[in-house]
């Protein structure tokens, strides 16, 4: 099994596309970073003017007399103070708008990635955990280079600078003696963000485990309220909260320990050259002004390496979360769009299963060796038990799962080689669990028929028999349904769901269970609705209500993923079959 890359070098290669702000966002960083240590260098120079007068090394240069000498260096104060100050703000825009950019970039592609995975693979993942990829992972590696991509280029250009002008001023034993500690904090660091990693990666696990949590408990608030639950669910968040914070606990009481120990490194750097320094000025092995630049020098750039430890905290919750966005997009999409174009007004509706079989990746077979036709035009009702198999053949149809085996055409064409995008514009879908977004009604009856005129979208409200509902809500149209249209009831939702499906206008219309949840007169309601939209459009019925499908041109009746019946409603009833039994049970004859 191939290894993956470090986190840092799967961002990096990500950021490649970024490369010219990252040069000029680093340029910058460094600009500043030299300008920044120019006061230590002109403190020594004032005490060097003081000192040395007319052999000072601005005297060098023609300027003898000392004031003017330190007009001189007043202005050159003034020139690196604005330089700096410019140059800062430079680079911190530059740094946080490269931070915006690919957070933003990042997140679409994540989630456009995420739009193109498999029906599967959302099964298998919490809402909650993505959603934390998608929002808290995400923010964690914008948080890292809004500052500490910058303070890590900061860092190591003070330290070359440091360890240059050391070698230039110094004479070699104390140059090392300064010098010494460095390694040790170097050292230290990578130890300490190597052993930090794992800790990070299992808080980033426990953070998208309790996202999963609340999201899942804030979705089911109607189920925990009407069994009074509300006391284990506290107990339920509070394990995985606890968890959470135990896993923060682990890496806090790693990264606490880090500073205290560099302080002390740092401490004995800036000993050594104070007590070694002074001593060699003393006795005029250096001048007075180098040994004043080097201590606040020292002081300058030694200490920030206390504030490693937090920059190295920031880069490792940046690591964890980088891996987890990454594993995202490395997740393989499975389901391939075709090449075949098939644009939605030359569909005929001619629909062909043959020997089809389909499994789950767990092996369980739910479709076995199932063959069916359907005419363009016609309308077909597919009835059995639950569990039979009768929605898989829906997910199958619109290639949310790909079959096992066998082939699936529209017009006479593998729905493996057709465009996705004709091959679902070409399929009206309306199911029990009627999904609707939190906007108006007249929004969520134009879902994907985005630039429907309103006349439009009311024509079709009429066809549904949604208009005079629509017509008595508070705002109309333009009432509010709350997310997943929870302001709404049953038998409303899936009007408004047959309205959409009128206003796509696909030449294939899937009924999935789309009566069975509501009463009596509402489906009655729906009954006659669907029986508008459905004429000269090739039209799949999956039922449970036998009584819905009586007029189907043709009823198949599957068991246990096979179709063992097939016929006219007449023509079951006489076969005295497994159709026959399910009609006396729902008509109350047996």
């Amino acid at each position: 099994m191939t290894a993956k890359p470090h986190p840092l070098q799967r961002l990096l290669n990500y950021g490649r596309q970024y490369r010219q702000q990252i040069w000029q966002a680093s340029t910058f960083s460094i600009i500043n970073t030299i300008l920044d240590l120019a006061p230590p260098w002109l403190v020594g120079v004032a005490v060097d003017i003081l000192v040395q007068q007319q052999n000072s090394s601005i005297a060098k240069f023609g300027v003898k007399d000392v004031v003017q000498q330190f007009v001189v260096l007043s202005i050159a104060t003034v020139i690196i103070w604005v330089f700096e100050s410019l140059s800062q703000y430079i680079y911190d825009r530059l740094w946080r708008n490269l931070a915006q950019n690919i957070q933003h970039n990042l997140r679409l592609e994540a989630y456009n990635h995420l739009q193109e995975l498999e029906l599967a693979y959302f099964e298998d993942s919490s809402t909650g955990g993505l959603m934390s990829i998608l929002n808290d992972d995400i923010n964690q590696l914008e948080d890292f280079l809004n500052g500490g991509a910058n303070e890590i280029i900061q860092i190591t250009t003070s330290l070359i600078i440091l360890i240059g002008g050391a070698l230039f001023m110094l004479p070699l034993s104390i140059t090392i003696a300064a010098m010494l500690p460095m390694p040790f904090i170097l050292w230290g660091s990578f130890i300490y963000q190597n052993r930090l990693e794992s800790r990070y990666a299992d808080v980033r696990d426990k953070v998208g485990n309790l996202s999963a949590r609340l999201a899942n408990n804030i979705s089911g608030i109607t189920t925990i309220k009407s069994y009074t639950a509300e006391d284990y669910e506290n107990g339920r968040l509070r394990a995985e909260s606890d968890a959470y914070r135990k896993s923060n606990a682990k890496a806090i009481a790693l990264s606490a320990a880090f500073i205290p120990v560099i302080r002390m490194l740092v401490l004995a750097g800036f000993t050594a050259l104070l007590f070694m320094g002074g001593v060699a000025a003393y006795q005029g092995r250096i001048s007075i002004g180098n040994y004043s630049v080097l201590l606040v020098l020292v002081q300058r750039l030694l200490w920030p390496l206390v504030s490693l430890g937090e920059i190295f905290d920031h880069y490792q919750r940046a690591m964890a979360s980088t891996n987890r966005v990454m594993n995202l997009l490395d997740t393989p999409i499975n389901i391939t769009t075709g090449h075949i174009r098939l644009p939605i007004e030359k569909v005929r509706g001619e629909v062909s299963l043959e020997h089809v079989t389909f499994a789950y990746n767990s092996g369980e077979v739910i479709i076995r060796d199932l063959s069916l036709h359907i005419p363009a035009g016609k309308t077909i009702a597919i009835v059995g038990a639950t569990g039979s198999g009768k929605s898989t053949l829906v997910k199958l149809l619109l290639r949310l799962y790909d079959i096992t085996s066998g082939h699936i055409t529209i017009d006479e064409i593998d729905i493996k080689e057709l465009d996705l995008y004709d091959l679902r514009r070409s399929i009206g879908l309306v199911s029990q669990d009627v999904f609707l977004f939190h906007g108006t009604v007249a929004e969520n009856i134009a879902y994907g028929s985005f630039d429907t005129k309103e006349d439009e979208i009311i024509k079709a409200a009429k066809i549904a028999e949604a208009h005079d509902f629509i017509m008595r809500l508070p705002q109309k149209y333009e009432t509010i349904v709350g997310e997943r249209g929870q302001k709404l009831s049953g038998g409303q939702r899936q009007r408004i769901a047959i309205a959409r499906a009128v206003l796509k206008n696909p030449p294939i219309l899937i009924l999935d269970e789309a009566t069975s949840a509501v009463d009596n007169e509402t489906e009655a309601a729906i009954q006659r609705s669907l029986e508008r939209i459905t004429i000269n459009r090739t039209t799949i019925a999956i039922a449970h209500r036998l009584s819905t499908i009586r007029g189907a041109d043709c009823i198949y009746v599957m068991e246990r993923g096979k179709l063992v019946e097939s016929g006219t409603h007449e023509e079951l009833l006489h076969k005295n079959g497994i159709y026959t039994n399910l009609w006396s049970v729902q008509s109350g004859l047996s």
